[in-house]
């Protein structure tokens, strides 16, 4: 039996949930879909430059949780950029997080991360 999944902290709704490579049609592209934890994963580590034991503790998982999260994130970006694919940025949590995470309705910035703390 797996261990239930721990409240996860997710403090990040982006300006647009779709990226795409200019100049290919929609319909001929394929979608990596990236979970709204590894974007904000991705905001911590890369965008605020947070070590991972930090962005851990804003997220209220462990490190090594945050680790697999943040490798999962990347591989996806890189696949699509690699392989010229559209980064579609899921809009609803899972199932499973849906009632446990607290959301806010705040822009990804470095600005406001530093007001919350």
């Amino acid at each position: 039996m797996a261990r239930p999944e721990k409240k996860r902290h997710i403090r990040c709704n982006p300006a647009c949930y779709y990226f795409k490579p200019t100049g290919i049609p929609m319909y001929e592209l394929e979608e990596v879909e990236l979970a709204k934890d590894e974007l904000e994963a991705i905001r911590l580590a890369d965008f605020n430059e947070l070590f991972q034991e930090d962005a851990a503790i804003k997220m209220n998982i462990s490190r090594a949780t945050f680790g697999r999260i943040v490798m999962r994130a990347h591989y996806k970006i890189a696949d699509a950029i690699i392989n010229g694919k559209a980064i579609k940025i899921q809009e609803n949590l899972p199932q499973a997080l849906s009632e446990k995470v607290k959301t806010t309705r705040k822009k990804c910035s470095r600005k406001a991360d530093k007001q919350n703390n």
